[in-house]
């Protein structure tokens, strides 16, 4: 028996059984990425990835970088000045970073040397949005610039984002990242009103509402990133997890989300092992967080000028559901 624990259904088993239904003239049901009713899980297997050797940089980051980098339009210059407090974060610059998470760079791998039960080992980790199922970063957005998608997408509207970083400010990983002197808040009152746009991970959502799965996970060699319904990647990870005695990060923390990590080490061992800051993710347990505010208290602090802005960005709104906002929110 083969020591590598393997789904019921795999997306290599289930694209070579529907290929070969399709050839005897039957099929199967497709699996709808757009509009999963329950949502869409995903599952990152530590054992399995091995950080792509031989390659300038791992395959997914590249898919990503190669996808994304370009939709950041360039900031202007200068960027103006914030009162009372300068906050400018500008990365337009550093594009060709991508050891870390920036607006540029939605998703990194990072090393973890680490050694449990007497074995050393080193495993590689792939780091982005958990897209969590209740996310506060949504909840405390006073601009409705980021949504909680019917597929479990967790996706930041770049034409209603005015960069106030209240997203990152509650995600217990600080995710968004922000890029200054691009955005709505130019032209709203730029030393006053903003700082920018800020930018993640969205489980490449346009890609799933054309039934076709991240760019990162379709890249990957090694099929260390899946995707699917939540229900059965739950039931998969589970099962993942159990086979190899291993564990799970990702179900329980900040009230649970979509990204699902299976690792042979225990999370707090790997969290040890990686460097952590700015961009750089923790492995901590994670409670779902709250700013100190409540979404009213954050408009009444912003006030008058978020009237303005709210202004603004309604019709920002406008204009982007005329572009269609397929997949919808919960």
């Amino acid at each position: 028996m083969s020591s590598r624990y393997v789904p019921k259904v795999s997306r290599r088993s289930f694209l070579a059984a529907s290929a070969g239904l399709a050839a005897s003239g039957l099929g199967l049901p497709r699996v709808s990425y757009g509009l999963q009713p329950r949502g869409l899980a995903s599952i990152i297997d530590l054992t399995l990835c091995d950080g792509c050797p031989g390659k300038d940089m791992p395959a997914c980051v590249a898919a990503c970088r190669n996808l994304y980098q370009k939709t950041v339009p360039d900031p202007v210059d200068p960027i103006p000045r914030l009162y009372p407090r300068g906050m400018i974060e500008d990365w337009s610059k550093k594009k060709q970073i991508y050891d870390r998470l920036t607006p540029y760079n939605f998703i990194f791998v990072e090393t973890a040397e680490v050694e449990y039960r007497g074995n050393k080992s080193t495993l590689f980790i792939p780091r982005r949005c958990m897209h969590c199922d209740n996310p506060a970063c949504a909840t405390i957005c006073p601009f409705a610039a980021n949504h909680k998608m019917k597929n479990g997408a967790v996706v930041i509207n770049d034409n209603l984002c005015v960069g106030g970083a209240k997203c990152r400010a509650v995600c217990p990983w600080a995710i968004p990242q922000r890029q200054s002197g691009v955005g709505v808040y130019l032209y709203v009152m730029p030393t006053l009103a903003g700082n920018g746009v800020m930018y993640k991970c969205n489980l490449c959502h346009d890609l799933l509402m054309e039934d076709k799965i991240p760019a990162c996970m379709d890249a990957c060699p090694a099929g260390a990133m899946v995707i699917g319904p939540r229900e059965e990647i739950l039931a998969d990870a589970r099962g993942r997890a159990e086979h190899i005695n291993g564990f799970i990060y990702g179900i329980g923390e900040n009230g649970g989300t979509s990204t699902i990590y299976i690792s042979p080490v225990p999370f707090d061992i790997i969290d040890k092992a990686i460097p952590q800051g700015p961009g750089l993710p923790h492995f901590k347990p994670a409670k779902r967080r709250m700013a100190e505010a409540s979404v009213l208290e954050t408009l009444v602090m912003g006030s008058p000028l978020v009237g303005i802005a709210a202004g603004v960005a309604g019709a920002f709104s406008i204009l982007s559901r005329r572009k269609g906002n397929e997949g919808g929110t919960e």
